[in-house]
């Protein structure tokens, strides 16, 4: 591959510009996506773990999200194989994790999660716990096994947020996310297709958003005050692409208003496609609508660096995959703040030292099939 070496210099300067999210500066403007893995038996992160990510941390990411983990609540989620964020030996394997990250260079946050609803019909209940969520609905429209949560319910899943957060902080991790994407726990309270409460938890956005807020200030109260608080959301479901739960600018306002007043830091505002405007008569993707209204700094992903041909445009996944002159012209006049780059980072852990160090031909084209290889 060519590649101009203006074009370098211009994704190397762009890229390396350090950013700050509250107390933390993340040393450039590459992220790590969360990406579930499954490799952690027992819910406890080992040297395969710790090496993964610290890998990628040496070779120039500045700030890892991790794989969602689990926060310490009885329904938060079913398999044994991904980790959680409670419990001795699994905050052990945490501790070492983050220590890795930061002998690497890089900075490290945990993705706090709870699936909520999201088990089909027939499937096995937890241990001795129904799924859980606004009103016992799945994305699908379907009843599922599992019922709404009741008052109680509300107050120790926020609880367990914020013991997961002040965990953090405790054994080193550098600020945490909070997992609102994807059809999960509190996304299904955000979005009115499966929040149809009618308590101060349901109705019209501002209502569908309190659980969430409520999750966000008790982990503000809980942790230090320059200790960064990332929310990621998306419109999109795991099992709806088209759902939204916005459709103008006026009503993601609604949403994200109360989050930012509760103590929000930054916004990892997920997408399929980075490069589609999010609405009609501007061409700001989610991320940039994010930023326009709270002011706060966001994360693009979506579909970032799927081509090993990343300089240019190209066919794929049945849409046209934008190269890095269209990312590297919405950073430069800061309509996001930082790239989460997912897949190509499984594909190719050196991936960001590549592109920093104007190595792109070095560059491994995405293959899906090869991945459940290379973790």
């Amino acid at each position: 591959m060519t590649v101009t070496a203006s074009a370098a210099s211009r994704a190397a300067e762009i890229l390396s510009r350090p950013v700050t999210l509250n107390g933390l500066t993340v040393p450039n403007r590459i992220a790590m996506a969360p990406m579930t893995r499954m490799f952690s038996p027992g819910g406890v992160p080992d040297e395969g773990v710790r090496s993964y990510y610290a890998r990628r941390a040496a070779a120039g990411v500045g700030l890892i999200v991790t794989e969602g983990t689990y926060v310490g609540h009885e329904s938060a989620g079913q398999s044994d194989r991904v980790p959680r964020f409670h419990g001795e030996e699994q905050l052990a394997g945490w501790a070492k994790v983050a220590d890795a990250v930061h002998e690497a260079g890089g900075t490290i946050v945990p993705q706090l999660w709870h699936i909520g609803m999201v088990r089909k019909q027939g499937e096995p209940p937890f241990a001795d716990a129904p799924a859980v969520g606004p009103s016992g609905i799945r994305v699908d429209g379907t009843e599922g096994t599992g019922r709404a949560m009741t008052r109680s319910d509300l107050d120790d899943v926020i609880g367990a947020f914020a013991t997961a957060a002040a965990d953090a902080e405790r054994i080193g991790f550098d600020g945490v996310e909070l997992h609102g994407a994807h059809g999960y726990l509190l996304d299904q309270f955000l979005w009115a297709g499966t929040n149809r409460r009618t308590d101060a938890y349901g109705g019209d956005a501002v209502a569908r958003t309190t659980f969430a807020a409520e999750i966000v200030a008790a982990v503000r109260e809980t942790v230090s005050p320059d200790f960064p608080v990332i929310f990621r959301y998306s419109q999109w479901k795991q099992e709806a692409y088209d759902a939204r739960l916005a459709e103008t600018p006026e009503e993601l306002d609604a949403i994200l208003s109360p989050l930012a007043a509760a103590g929000v830091d930054a916004f990892h505002a997920s997408t399929r496609r980075y490069w589609l405007p999010e609405f009609d008569g501007s061409d700001l993707n989610l991320a940039g609508w994010t930023k326009k209204l709270t002011g706060k700094p966001t994360i693009t992903v979506g579909s970032v660096g799927l081509g090993g041909d990343f300089i240019r445009s190209f066919a794929g996944e049945g849409a046209t995959v934008q190269g890095i002159d269209n990312l590297l012209d919405r950073l430069e006049r800061d309509e996001f703040d930082m790239v989460a780059i997912g897949r190509a980072l499984l594909q190719d852990p050196e991936w960001a030292a590549k592109v920093l160090g104007d190595r792109f031909a070095e560059l491994k084209p995405y293959d899906a099939a090869a991945l459940k290889t290379l973790y």
